[in-house]
């Protein structure tokens, strides 16, 4: 397998009210082709901020940071962009859909923004993903008109639409029910067995738990990065999850 990601001591800081803030501490990680990556810890550990890294929605101060082969840290924001848009699929914890386009129309927006496929061909593609995420039959239906875990399925479905090879997830159970969460789940399980590599940030123990590695972040550093369960959560209080 080859490495899809990789960040070399990767440094994050920022100018606050009482000086210079550290976010992430000379962070080093890789994921490999297939993999499927947890990453936890406590908020404000540095989590989300390391999984910016890796989609390029913020840079680094120091470091590298090389994905699928792209130094993405030299890219302009245009070329970024677009390379974003054809190798990364997004999931986010708030669906992040825009209200007055269909469930089928959401799906096709980043392949209308990055010319994948034209007309018939780009509708019968964004029609595919809605299949395998089991929306087909909402496609004409807007956001508002869906529950909380039909929306997010849209959004996986928007994920995989320009068919990226790798999907970053920040906290996409955290606004569901615990069966739709286990569900949702089940569908990226089902993603990453099919080749695609995945890499989610979750507060959720027990999908956490299920993962074949874990990356565990404190205070801006990694802890550990394998398969064991995360000592922080000796501690740490699992979020509620609400409906």
């Amino acid at each position: 397998m080859s490495n899809v990601i990789q960040l070399k001591k990767v440094v994050k800081e920022f100018d606050g009210p009482a000086g210079r803030v550290s976010i992430l501490k000379e962070v080093s990680f890789q994921a490999e082709q297939g993999e499927f990556v947890g990453i936890v810890g406590p908020s404000g550990s540095g989590k989300s901020t390391l999984l910016n890294m890796i989609t390029g929605i913020d840079r680094p101060t120091a470091g590298e940071v090389t994905v699928l082969g792209e130094g993405i840290h030299h890219l302009g924001e245009n070329s970024l962009a677009q390379w974003r848009g054809r190798h990364l699929g997004i999931i986010f914890q708030f669906f992040q859909l825009l209200p007055t386009l269909t469930a089928l129309e959401n799906v096709a927006l980043p392949a209308h923004f990055c010319k994948v496929g034209r007309g018939r061909a780009r509708k019968e593609r964004a029609m595919n993903c809605l299949e395998l995420v089991g929306m087909v039959q909402h496609a004409h239906k807007l956001p508002g008109e869906l529950s909380g875990g039909q929306q997010q399925r849209v959004a996986i479905a928007r994920a995989l639409v320009n068919d990226p090879p790798l999907l970053v997830a920040d906290e996409p159970t955290g606004n569901l029910d615990s069966q739709t969460s286990a569900e949702v789940f089940g569908l990226f399980q089902r993603i990453v067995a099919e080749g695609k590599t995945m890499v989610m940030v979750t507060h959720d123990r027990g999908l956490a738990a299920k993962l074949p590695r874990v990356v565990e972040v404190l205070d801006g550093r990694i802890l550990t990065s394998n398969g064991q369960h995360p000592s922080i959560w000796a501690t740490e209080p699992q979020l509620a999850q609400v409906r």
